[in-house]
């Protein structure tokens, strides 16, 4: 072998017994924190996400060594796209709110802004629809629906969810496309209940929630795609139990 890499023996048997050096003791240090969080968040994450979450946790290091070391460990996240599903109908009579947010998805504190949107699940017995509202401030999700339906009942009540555990007060601007569900006059009337200020995403673009459709991305890839339900109970359960996941983060 020495005289194949055109080595002296001793220089081999040398390095043999040095001690291992500090960065690649920091390596194997940092490989171990990486696998966890890779393995945590069911091998869907990247280099860009688990540096994050390093981040997160007090971690000091570079995108770039998170994604040597994941190469180096044969961490390599799972992706699967998925066909889509038309969830909403803007074709339809009712009135149509402005865009309050112009693709500016920030707020300055919680209950000041929210963005609502409604994906779908498939399972053994069929579609299960899961409309959910997030919280721009925090991003974190404070109300949902999963239903069999289309239909809008599904919107209201995680609308409904979401104030219930959040008491908002007048002057929250709730954004969301201009589908059929948003647009109908008892959720509208749910609003007005509430002083909550409508907005609405122009037709057929998608970056103008693009919040919600950063957040379904993500619980599809982590999850979903991932999953094969066998009934639309066994869908609601695993999606409940990541939401409350995410809330912990």
């Amino acid at each position: 072998m020495c005289k194949v890499l055109e080595i002296s023996r001793s220089g081999f048997y040398a390095w043999l017994g040095r001690d291992e050096s500090d960065r690649a003791s920091d390596d194997r240090r940092l490989t171990a924190l990486i696998g966890g969080i890779f393995d945590e968040s069911r091998k869907t994450y990247g280099a860009p996400r688990v540096h994050q979450e390093l981040r997160t946790h007090g971690v000091r290091c570079g995108q770039k060594r998170v994604a040597r070391l994941m190469k180096a460990g044969e961490m390599r996240p799972k992706t699967k796209r998925k066909f889509r599903v038309k969830t909403t109908d803007s074709k339809h009579n009712h009135p149509i709110a402005p865009d309050l947010l112009n693709r500016d998805f920030t707020a300055d504190g919680p209950n000041q802004v929210w963005a609502s949107d409604i994906t779908y699940i498939p399972t053994d017995e069929g579609w299960l629809y899961f409309a959910s509202t997030m919280d721009l401030f925090s991003r974190m999700i404070v109300g949902w629906s999963m239903s069999s339906s289309l239909q809008t009942p599904l919107v209201i009540d995680a609308l409904q969810m979401a104030i219930d555990s959040r008491s908002p007060l007048a002057g929250l601007i709730h954004h969301s496309d201009r589908g059929s569900q948003y647009a109908s006059d008892s959720f509208r009337k749910l609003l007005d209940a509430h002083a909550i200020e409508s907005s609405m995403s122009r037709t057929g673009n998608c970056y103008d929630n693009a919040a919600k459709e950063s957040f379904f991305h993500t619980l599809k890839t982590e999850l979903v795609h991932h999953e094969h339900y066998r009934t639309r109970n066994e869908a609601r359960a695993s999606v409940f139990e990541y939401i409350d996941e995410c809330t912990r983060r």
